[in-house]
């Protein structure tokens, strides 16, 4: 989402469905209407009470609307105008303010609210999070997200703030943005925060946190504050914390620009969650300590500081700020790791996309913010290796040109597509319609196959010809084809521009077997065989079937469960002596259960990859028809239930094994490439 809408993200594994953008609402289109908030609020965690003045300025008003949560009682609320009523009806309503068109320079509206904040509990997932926009308090932590409405504010616009924080002592708080004045007594803390930028709205978080600080002379040579809020127990990770976040700034101002803020936190939540705004990330307890974080998921959320929250999407056009910071970031980092890293985060975005069924995919030009599994793999996925196309179509210079002219043209501006194809065809010449066009506008992906290779001597050489075939309609494509000699493999470039075309090479060594895109550099289908099976098939399917084998109550019941946790809808169950339909298929049992089904449906055994190791084996199989089976198999009730926290987070693996909680094997079925061998 932004700032209203948090700018979230994911990370690996765990952090799959951890860090994340889409709004807890769906995003508004905002615009900068000169709007300033000056908002003092004073919170008490343990009563979970909250008090609140808004002093709202808007210059060169237009027609406004002004909206506070339903929860909320208004104690005063007026404009230069006069009294302006409580702004509904009945109790259980928003208050909402129609402002009409007003003929005036500048209008201000002072409104006076309290109430009553939910409990935190910290129980929920981030999934469950997400699906709550509420605004909540205790002692362990407050969080206000702006999606729950919990101060008034003009809806569909960028604004400037000011918020005053007052909480117990022992409590701290913020609000992205610049801290201009902090003080402490034994009574209590109280904390004033500045965003000058327009920004789309205002989260706030607090807890029983250490402050830890450090400073970083950015690349002008101006200080940016760090800091670390964290709970007790891990303030003992701030340094390193602190000391990834100065890498991180280090890096993206020498590749983009300037960082645009004064000062970046982090800041740890009680619940296992993950979200970013300016000037901060928020992330669970539990999320900080995992060891891969900080070379992970917080460049992530660094880099939103460039895309999300500095330069903004246009959501009316789509949303690329996702694919942008997944490219430049997630993706960016697996290229420094080696080639075959980065290739097989490129296989694993290609598996994700197989795995959706007919009508789950979009355009990316639909795409606003992440609400499911199948918007994560269009969104993040498919938007990343658009940008990992568009830098093979101009190459590394050009791109990274159009980079840096995109921060120093469009910083703290909404910004289209459209807005990111003209900054690539003006700093490279080049006329980028097309290109846009196809990958944004149109749902799905190119099919392409080798649809024959024949070889013949010619002279002292060869002539190799190589018809290639995709699906109508065509995309224009530059298919990448490596040709196999005994002096080794050579890629060349063919210009797919029709439904099937065929190119002929002359060659002086005999070619010995051809392959389509071995390194998977092109965002297409992936054909039958090409794409190992993973847990995700049976995760994103809306047409899986699940297989519950056990007659115990209680193990059922658990199986239920993490059936549920995994496939996040409503189950379609089906009895274990069924014929297997075409659909996907999850099968939930203890071992000697899932043994005995495996013998009587005549399917492979357990693979030697998970045996019976550990507590708990999961791994798919791909049936003959193409259906693929993720078989989840336990020794008994307690090492199933174990499963149901960690298990969804592990979508992109073809097998694990587990140890109660902890997987200790994990990995995916090899990939056959489309290859054609040469007699």
């Amino acid at each position: 989402m932004t700032t209203s809408t948090f700018i979230r993200t994911c990370f690996f594994l765990l952090l799959t469905s951890i860090i994340v953008q889409p709004a807890l609402s769906a995003p508004v289109p905002v615009k900068h209407n000169d709007v300033e908030y000056d908002i003092t609020v004073k919170i008490d965690p343990v009563n979970r009470t909250i008090e609140g003045k808004s002093l709202i300025t808007v210059d060169k008003p237009r027609e406004l609307q002004l909206v506070l949560g339903a929860g909320y009682e208004v104690i005063q609320a007026e404009s230069n105008d006069g009294p302006m009523g409580a702004g509904r009806e009945q109790a259980n309503q928003p208050h909402i303010w129609n402002i009409p068109f007003l003929f005036r320079h500048r209008v201000q509206f002072l409104i006076r609210w309290k109430g009553v904040l939910a409990p935190l509990d910290t129980s929920l997932d981030h999934q469950q999070t997400l699906a709550r926009p509420v605004a909540v308090s205790g002692e362990a932590g407050t969080f206000l997200p702006d999606s729950s409405d919990w101060y008034p504010r003009v809806v569909g616009q960028l604004v400037r703030y000011k918020v005053s924080i007052e909480l117990p002592s022992g409590q701290k708080g913020l609000v992205a943005g610049r801290l201009i004045e902090e003080h402490e007594s034994p009574q209590s803390y109280q904390a004033v925060f500045q965003f000058s930028h327009p920004a789309e709205g205002i989260d706030l978080m607090a807890g029983p946190y250490a402050i830890e600080t450090q400073t970083y002379q950015n690349i002008n040579h101006k200080p940016i504050q760090l800091r670390t809020y964290f709970h007790p127990q891990i303030s003992g990770l701030s340094k390193d914390y602190l000391d990834a976040v100065k890498r991180y700034l280090e890096l993206y101002e020498s590749s983009i620009g300037e960082y645009p803020y004064t000062e970046f936190s982090v800041v740890s939540s009680p619940t296992p969650t993950g979200f970013g705004m300016p000037t901060l990330t928020y992330l669970g307890v539990d999320v900080l300590q995992l060891p891969f974080i900080r070379s992970t998921s917080l460049g992530h959320e660094v880099l939103h500081n460039w895309w999300g929250n500095g330069v903004y999407p246009d959501y009316k056009s789509g949303n690329w700020s996702e694919g942008l910071t997944t490219f430049m970031a997630d993706y960016a980092y697996k290229e420094q790791e080696s080639d075959a890293a980065a290739r097989d985060m490129r296989l694993s975005w290609l598996r994700d996309f197989a795995a959706l069924q007919p009508g789950q995919d979009a355009p990316l030009t639909a795409f606003t913010s992440r609400t499911h599994g199948a918007s994560k793999i269009v969104g993040y996925n498919k938007a990343a290796m658009f940008f990992f196309m568009l830098r093979d179509h101009l190459g590394e210079t050009l791109f990274q040109r159009g980079i840096q002219g995109l921060w120093k043209v469009q910083r703290f501006r909404m910004t289209s597509w459209l807005d990111v194809q003209k900054m690539f065809e003006m700093v490279s010449g080049q006329p980028l319609g097309p290109f846009f066009a196809q990958w944004l506008n149109r749902s799905g992906a190119p099919a392409i196959e080798l649809a024959e290779v024949k070889n013949a001597a010619a002279g002292s050489g060869y002539e190799l010809s190589i018809t290639l075939k995709q699906a109508e309609p065509a995309y224009q494509l530059q298919v990448p084809v490596a040709v196999e000699t005994q002096q080794g493999s050579t890629i060349h470039r063919f210009d797919l521009q029709q439904a099937q075309q065929t190119y002929t090479l002359k060659l002086t060594d005999k070619p010995l077997a051809v392959s389509l895109d071995p390194d998977l550099r092109l965002f297409r289908h992936l054909a039958p065989g090409e794409a190992p099976p993973i847990l995700r098939e049976v995760m994103v399917n809306a047409a899986t079937q699940t297989v519950l084998l056990s007659d115990q109550p209680e193990v059922r019941k658990i199986a239920e469960t993490l059936a549920s946790k995994l496939q996040d809808r409503k189950l379609h169950t089906v009895a274990p002596g069924d014929l297997l339909s075409a659909a996907p298929t999850l099968i939930i049992g203890l071992q000697a259960e899932i043994d005995t089904w495996l013998a009587a449906k005549q399917l492979s055994p357990r693979p030697d990859e998970t045996g019976k190791k550990g507590s708990a084996q999961v791994w798919t199989l791909a049936r003959t028809d193409g259906a693929s089976l993720a078989i989840i198999s336990a020794q008994d009730a307690a090492s199933l239930e174990a499963l149901i926290r960690p298990l969804p987070h592990y979508g992109r693996q073809s097998y694990l094994v587990f140890d109660g909680r902890q997987a200790t094997e994990k990995g995916t079925w090899p990939m056959l490439v489309q290859r054609v061998v040469i007699e």
